[in-house]
Parts: C-alpha cells; sequence; structure tokens
C-alpha cells in the first residue's frame, strides 16, 4: 500500500523549560547534522531527551536495512526505509535516528499552484505552454504526466517571499527525464519534451519538516524546449544544473522517429526541432517569488549529459556522459560562476589494469574553447553535413578516419574550418577523432567529496565499449557496473603541453572494491542477477561532506528492487538505506548539508513496475497489482525525502 505520511509530533514545551530557554535549546540542536524529521527537535523536547543539545558533532554512521522479499510483498511494492543514522557527539554521546520517506507529491496529484488553484504534478506542456494530451483511449482523454521525476535540488533565495509559507521558505527544483507509456500502453520514452518545475516548501523552524506550498512550472520555451533529463546538481552559486541526455543523432535524424514524435508534440510539427539544440546543459535561477528561469549552455559539448559536478573553484566541470562509447569530459569556465564561455577537454584512460573494472591513469586532450552563444549561432546555422562527412560503412578512403560511436563504427572526415563546430555540436565523434578514449559504458553520476579532493564517477553497466578496446579501454566487468574514484591534481598540462588552468583535474580512475558490483553466475531465489548485498548498476550519486558519506542511488537491470546506499568514506562500510519499489529506479538524489540547521537527503524513484523479462518473473504475479494500486496503475512516481524520527 502507498506509503502513509509522516507527521510533526505536536507539543508544547516540556515542564521546566520557558520559551526562551526552549527557543535556545532549538537553536542548539539545529547546530547538529540532523535528518529532518516527523517530530525533529520538538519530538526530543517532548521527550526531555537532549543528547547533543550544544555539543560538537564529530561523525554518523548508517546501521543497514535487510533487502524486502516475499515474505513481506508490500514492501517490495513500496518505498521501504528500515536503517538508522546514529550520529555521535565530542563527549561521547550518541543519539539514533530512525530513518523513514517522507513524499511531498505523486505525480498525477493535483498539487498547489500558488494561486488558489490546482495544477498537475509532472505534467506535460508544448512550446506554447499548452497541456498536451494523450488521446490513446477515446473517451479517456487526459494530460500527459510523468512517471519519472528524476534530478532535484534543494535550495534557499536570499529575501524568499511566497504566500503561504508560515515558517522558512525553502524551494526544490525537480525535472522530469520522461514518461514511460500512454493509457493504451504504447511506449513514450522521449516522446515527450520534459517538463521541470519549482516547488516552493514551507520549512517547520523547529522539525525542518518540508511542506508543499505552491508547484511552479518553469517555461522552457525560450530554450526550445527540454530533452531527456536526467540527473541534475546544485550548482556552489545556486542554480540548478540540469541534462539532457542521448543526444539525438543530427546526422540520422530524417529516420529518427523518436525525434519526429518529439518535435510533433512540442511544436505540433514534426520537422521543426532542431536536434543540435538538445544535448546541452541547462541552468534554472531560482526567484524569491517561487518561480524559475531557464538558460541553456551551448559551449560544455554536446554529450549524453546525465549528472555534472562543478568542483569548489566554481570553474571546473566534471561531467558524465551516459552513453556506449562515451567518454569523461571536462569544462573549464573563463570565469566563476559562469558556464557561459570556456574550454572543452575529454580524458585519455592510459590503462595500468584490465582485472575487473579495471584502473587507468588519466590525461587530457583539449577539444576547444568557444561561447555559449556562438556554438548557438552554429546550431543553427549548421547541419551534420555541413561539419563533417559521415560513413557507416568502410568508404575504403584513407581521407576517413574510423571511430567507434554508440556502439558501432563510424568513418567521418573533418570539413575544412570545422574543428569548433564539430568539437561543440559533434562531440562524440570529434573527441574520438582527437584522441580521446570514447570506450566508457553509461558514466552517469558525478560528484565530489572536496576535503580529500576525490572525485567519483558512476559506470552503472561495465559492458560492450569497455570490453572490447574501442576506445582505448579493455576490462572484464562486472556487468553490474562500480564507482570509480578520481584523484584530483593541480598543475596539469594536456597533450598538447599547455597548462590546465585548474587545481582540480582528475589524474587517475579506480573503483574501491566495495563500490564493485559482484554478477551472480546463475540468479538467486528472487531473480536478483547480481548479489543484493553490493551495488548493482550505480547511477545517482551524491557525496555529503558533513556525513563523510557517499550516497548511491541505483537504476539496475540486475536487481529486482533498486537500492540507496551510503558509504562512508573512512570506515569503507557500505549500508542499505532505503528500497524503491519493484522495478523503479532511484533517483533525485541530493544530499544537503545544511539547510537552517537541517540536513537533507533527497531522494525519487521512477517507473515502478517496470517490469524485465528474466529478472522479474519469479516476483512479477505477486507485486503487479500491488504496485499497480499503490502508484496510479504505474502511472504516478514520487518526489520526496528521507526523515528521521529520533530514538531513545
Amino acid at each position: 500500500m502507498r506509503q502513509p505520511e509522516q507527521h510533526a509530533i505536536q507539543s508544547d514545551a516540556p515542564d521546566g523549560i520557558p520559551q526562551a530557554g526552549r527557543r535556545g535549546l532549538l537553536k542548539a540542536l539545529a547546530a547538529a547534522p540532523l535528518l529532518p524529521l516527523a517530530g525533529g527537535a520538538a519530538a526530543m523536547l517532548s521527550a526531555c531527551a537532549t543528547p547533543g543539545a550544544g555539543k560538537p558533532f564529530v561523525s554518523a554512521r548508517f546501521t543497514g536495512m535487510p533487502a524486502p522479499t516475499l515474505a513481506d510483498p508490500a514492501a517490495m511494492a513500496s518505498t521501504t526505509v528500515g536503517s538508522a543514522l546514529e550520529v555521535a557527539f565530542a563527549d561521547g554521546s550518541k543519539q539514533t535516528y530512525q530513518l523513514a520517506y517522507q513524499p511531498f507529491f505523486m505525480t498525477g496529484d493535483m498539487v498547489p499552484d500558488g494561486r488558489g488553484g490546482a495544477i498537475l504534478a509532472g505534467g506535460y506542456v508544448d512550446i506554447n505552454n499548452n497541456p498536451i494530451i494523450d488521446r490513446s483511449v477515446p473517451g479517456k482523454e487526459r494530460q500527459f504526466f510523468s512517471d519519472c521525476p528524476d534530478g532535484s535540488s534543494l535550495l534557499t533565495v536570499k529575501g524568499a517571499s511566497v504566500p503561504g509559507v508560515k515558517g522558512n521558505t525553502v524551494f526544490a527544483v525537480v525535472q522530469f527525464e520522461y514518461t514511460t507509456r500512454d493509457q493504451k500502453q504504447a511506449a513514450m520514452y522521449g516522446q515527450l519534451p520534459s517538463p521541470i518545475a519549482v516547488l516552493t516548501l514551507d520549512q517547520d523552524p523547529s522539525s525542518g519538516k518540508l511542506s508543499l506550498v505552491r508547484y511552479h512550472n518553469v517555461d522552457t520555451s525560450q530554450v526550445n524546449g527540454l530533452w531527456i533529463t536526467c540527473g541534475a546538481s546544485l550548482s556552489p552559486w545556486n542554480t540548478h544544473l540540469s541534462s539532457e541526455e542521448y543526444e539525438p543523432d543530427a546526422a540520422a535524424i530524417a529516420s529518427n522517429p523518436q525525434f519526429k514524435a518529439f518535435s510533433k508534440n512540442l511544436y505540433g510539427d514534426e520537422t521543426r526541432a532542431n536536434p543540435y539544440h538538445y544535448g546541452h546543459l541547462p541552468e534554472v535561477t531560482v526567484h524569491a517569488d517561487g518561480t524559475g528561469s531557464i538558460k541553456k549552455h551551448y559551449c560544455l559539448g554536446r554529450i549524453s549529459h546525465e549528472l555534472v559536478q562543478v568542483m569548489p573553484d566554481r570553474r571546473t566541470v566534471l561531467m558524465g556522459d551516459d552513453a556506449t562509447n562515451g567518454g569523461l569530459f571536462m569544462f573549464i569556465a573563463e570565469r566563476a560562476a559562469d558556464l557561459s564561455a570556456g574550454t572543452l577537454y575529454v580524458a585519455r584512460w592510459n590503462q595500468v589494469s584490465g582485472v575487473g573494472p579495471g584502473a587507468g591513469k588519466l590525461s587530457w586532450v583539449k577539444l576547444g574553447s568557444a561561447t555559449s552563444d556562438e556554438i548557438k549561432a552554429m546550431a543553427e546555422r549548421y547541419k551534420a553535413a555541413d561539419i563533417m562527412d559521415i560513413r557507416t560503412s568502410d568508404p575504403s578512403d584513407a581521407s576517413f578516419t574510423k571511430i567507434p560511436f554508440g556502439g558501432k563504427t563510424n568513418w567521418i572526415r573533418l570539413k575544412p574550418g570545422m574543428e569548433k563546430a564539430a568539437a561543440f555540436l559533434e562531440t562524440h565523434r570529434y573527441a574520438a577523432l582527437a584522441g580521446g578514449s570514447l570506450g566508457f559504458t553509461k558514466m552517469e553520476g558525478t560528484t565530489v567529496n572536496a576535503r580529500d579532493k576525490i572525485a567519483y564517477s558512476a559506470m552503472s553497466y561495465v559492458q560492450t565499449s569497455m570490453l572490447d578496446g574501442s576506445g582505448h579501454i579493455k576490462v572484464q566487468g562486472p556487468k553490474a557496473g562500480a564507482v570509480y574514484a578520481l584523484n584530483l591534481r593541480s598543475g596539469q598540462r594536456d597533450a598538447a603541453g599547455h597548462a590546465i588552468a585548474s587545481e582540480w583535474v582528475p589524474v587517475d580512475m579506480a573503483p574501491p572494491a566495495e563500490l564493485v558490483g559482484v554478477d551472480l553466475k546463475t540468479p538467486d531465489a528472487l531473480g536478483n542477477l547480481a548479489a543484493q548485498d553490493s551495488i548493482a548498476n550505480p547511477d545517482n550519486i551524491k557525496f555529503s561532506e558533513k556525513l563523510r558519506t557517499l550516497f548511491i542511488g541505483e537504476d539496475s537491470g540486475m536487481h529486482v528492487n533498486n537500492f540507496l546506499w551510503a558509504y562512508n568514506v573512512d570506515t569503507k562500510a557500505l549500508t542499505r538505506v532505503l528500497s524503491c519499489p519493484a522495478g523503479a529506479e532511484s533517483t533525485g538524489l541530493q544530499a544537503v548539508d545544511e539547510i537552517n540547521g537541517w540536513t537533507y537527503v533527497m531522494s525519487n524513484f521512477q517507473h515502478a513496475g517496470d517490469w524485465e523479462k528474466g529478472l522479474h518473473d519469479k516476483v512479477k504475479a505477486t507485486l503487479d497489482p500491488l504496485v499497480r494500486a499503490n502508484y496510479k496503475d504505474r502511472f504516478g512516481a514520487t518526489v520526496g525525502y528521507l526523515t528521521g524520527v529520533p530514538l531513545g
């Protein structure tokens, strides 16, 4: 059944504590890195239990939960949390919090629009901001809404003022990657323009609890709509960095039915959309009134943007590339906190181990420097044939270069003077031509541990192009993937010998042993194809500096239920924190160290009940009716966060 909502515990001040003292105690408690909790500091006060009040925080550790089984089908068919967080203080005292999950809404719900009306959560609109209607079942016409919420950013804005907020004003930006199917069950992946919304949240000062006050759709018409927005991150300057993955191949666009359907739904014309407008980095700015505005940066490479990480210098951007024959890309902005101009690099993998997921030293190839405006102008002027000649079979012509592209082989020849256009509009092809290592598979989330100067990149699957050497990489696996650690250094030079103007350049790449998936030779009793007590197919990853914890969300075709994990980088402990509904992917992950004294872990899921043959065969019959009952016949998915209730 649907996860019941958590409600704050209401109580008067404990006997013997006057209001002034109570406020001081709350302030002291807020100094500790507490998860937002149902009851929170108020509950601790009502129980007269004040561990940690006024004491310096030392560390935190998660205690895990078992994977759900068919002994409790309801747990497998919903978001389940059976984990806890233990906080240690400088005087040796500890406090434990039982964790739970609190949704803001389920997609398909009608939620407040802030103007006295209601709006459809996750609803799709066209270029004129009119609802896009699902007419697949006559008599049941309705606005399309997403079952796939993804990247989220929780933030505050100075001077924020939104009617209806009684406590502190907090905002969340949430993007919706796609919708899986229409009402007639026809596949809809990538055929609708991705919506993105700003949520106004009311933060209870005494408990940290967040409540939805307003849902605002960001107008994306000025950036030609959005294409498959997947992971996201919060920039150091407080903006939401979105994504557009699986950039449409401009060289084959005339025969791409998915892109034609996208253009038809967006513009009402299947030929109007320009493929070069997609595959870039959108940036959303939240305003004090709870609205948002968006711009697209064209100079960070047109790749399968998944989840970028801006380093503490506010200039260096490390980018995942969720593709077969993908690359590791880095962008260095000309100015801090401004992604409108800079230099793009691709890594070259110099393999030092081929065992398991392997390890490599990294060097960097400069692809070019540009401004967003000049590349956008090129996008609107050129077609693929203007930039390079592309063949999918050997032309037997020495002027062409053989490269890997999307799991296949291309032969390409650059047109004269088109280096910059190729670098920023045909980035995958040009990066391979320039000598970059285009051999990674589904490099997804990227994050940074700033204290130790270590970045992390999630390789969801170690397979195909990582095994065959087509892009300089030839390792063994596992198919269940791994999270790689990348040491960051200053004083680096590119392949041409020129200095790289950053102190945050990755120099090597290897996974910690605890963050490598384990393939099973035969499925287990539930049908899992990878060991349940190890990660499988990591996707969203975020690092909490305060908790010293790397959070890892799965998008696995190898686990019956996908999990959210916590990995302590000091103790090397890997802990299962949350289980998503069967068939659902863990998305929307964000670790927020502090907002008005509270620590948050944001978590969404998408496409519950997305049954895969060979993986879910043993559970589908039992779980399918439960998932359908919980999540609007599989059309709904939730956006929310972890909560914690103090124990003892």
